[in-house]
């Protein structure tokens, strides 16, 4: 196969990805959230975990942290109905998020976290009601934490920024198709999912474990909101440089290595801040 024939196959099927194939941290990232949380839940809230979550298969914060996404295939219609929940995009440029503009009707990542947190933390909402709140919060509080779902461009969060990589890591199930000679074509939005972090060859507990040894910084944690929260991750695209300088479309392992400790550190700070969520939810 010659490497302009490649290359067209590569552009073509990236072409026929839905712009929403990619999903924040893959379920990596978000069991890496969830597990790092539940290792600084209090008592209280522990309990009150294990309460809810009785019955699932993997009763645990990581265990659950991917359901909001596997909506997509287990529960097509709802997925449909809270899609927009996993994100937020500042229509106006900038990283000054608007939620009268931005999140129209509450649907946007930061709404969703405020919406899904309230039912929570009420004692009169169903069991059933309160087990899905904790299972979209986990996974939003992943969601926020990673710089391309709280942007700014037209792009739809760097999904449709297109990247040929070069990589021996195996895409996931659905991308097959458009990984050619070890060349996947992708996306800036799936690099920041998945790629990024399965680029460290860690499995979930001995990367949980690794990341655990960071220290934890409560005064940090228990400052700003949601919607802070959404403009520093937003704020991080520019600072950090993460689009490749001048709109490079070609990529190898070095922006995986580049970018690594920057995608940890929000997953550890995602986990840090869901534990103190639930801990002043369901562990006072």
């Amino acid at each position: 196969m010659t490497r302009i024939l490649r290359c067209f196959l590569i552009a073509s099927a990236l072409c026929l990805l839905p712009v929403t194939a990619a999903w924040a941290w893959g379920a990596l990232g978000h069991a890496l959230v969830g597990e790092l949380a539940q290792r600084h839940l209090n008592p209280k809230a522990r309990a009150e975990v294990a309460k809810l979550l009785a019955g699932e298969p993997n009763p645990t914060l990581a265990g659950v942290a991917s359901w909001a996404d596997d909506l997509r295939n287990d529960d097509p219609e709802r997925f449909k109905a809270t899609a927009r929940w996993h994100y937020i995009n500042a229509k106006g440029g900038g990283c000054d998020f608007q939620l009268e503009r931005d999140c129209p009707d509450g649907n946007c990542v930061v709404a969703a976290i405020n919406t899904q947190l309230a039912i929570l933390g009420d004692p009169n909402q169903s069991l059933e009601a309160r087990r899905d709140a904790l299972k979209f919060v986990v996974h939003f509080v992943g969601d926020e934490h990673q710089p391309l779902h709280a942007g700014n461009r037209t792009d739809s969060g760097g999904n449709r920024f297109q990247i040929s990589l070069r990589t021996p890591i195996a895409p996931e199930a659905y991308a097959r198709k458009s990984y050619v000679d070890g060349v996947m074509g992708t996306n800036l939005h799936s690099i920041w999912d998945y790629y990024i972090l399965a680029s460290g060859n860690l499995k979930l507990m001995d990367y949980a474990k690794r990341l655990n040894r960071q220290p934890w910084n409560p005064a940090q944690t228990a400052t700003g909101t949601p919607l802070a929260w959404a403009e520093e991750s937003c704020k991080l695209i520019d600072t950090q440089g993460i689009y490749p300088a001048d709109n490079e479309h070609k990529m190898d392992h070095a922006y995986l290595d580049k970018f690594r400790p920057l995608a940890e550190a929000r997953v550890h700070l995602a986990g840090e801040r869901l534990a103190q969520l639930l801990n002043q939810t369901l562990g006072k």
